[in-house]
């Protein structure tokens, strides 16, 4: 077993690549793709015939040529915006939502938007009615304040 692993140490690093190409799909950070384009040469270098130590040389300088020169390019192109990208609660504000309860004027009452019922407080010193739509305009933990959208 050992003498067809060193023999076929290309099918070793082909594995290696694949397997980092799988888990980079569980993390999506282009980090792990790194590793696999280093896999890859490192295959290419083993089907060649090129001893282990050199293998891995070149398994790591490609590594890390692509840590530097891909994995950026990677991130500019395929998460543009992402800085930017509000994500969890934040994303709510600006939405529009239907008053399940009643809001009372200085008081609390229920929002619905998609689905999800949210405690709610008006910006303005006005009850809201059920039934009326308002904006999200604001989100202090779980208390979102809205204003009217009608």
């Amino acid at each position: 077993m050992i003498d067809y692993l060193s023999q076929h140490l290309w099918q070793m690093w082909a594995v290696v690549a694949v397997v980092c190409l799988i888990l980079e799909l569980t993390a999506g950070d282009f980090f792990i793709m790194c590793f696999s384009i280093g896999a890859v040469f490192a295959t290419i270098a083993a089907a060649c015939g090129i001893g282990f130590y050199w293998q891995l040389a070149v398994f790591a300088l490609f590594t890390l040529i692509s840590l530097f020169l891909v994995r950026p390019i990677a991130l500019r192109y395929l998460h543009k915006n992402d800085q930017y990208r509000e994500s969890n609660a934040d994303a709510i504000i600006g939405r529009r939502g239907r008053v399940v309860e009643t809001i009372e004027a200085g008081g609390y009452g229920r929002v619905a938007i998609d689905g999800d019922v949210w405690k709610a407080v008006s910006n303005g010193q006005e009850a809201v009615a059920v039934g009326s739509f308002v904006r999200v305009v604001g989100r202090e933990s779980t208390i979102i304040t809205v204003e009217s959208a009608e």
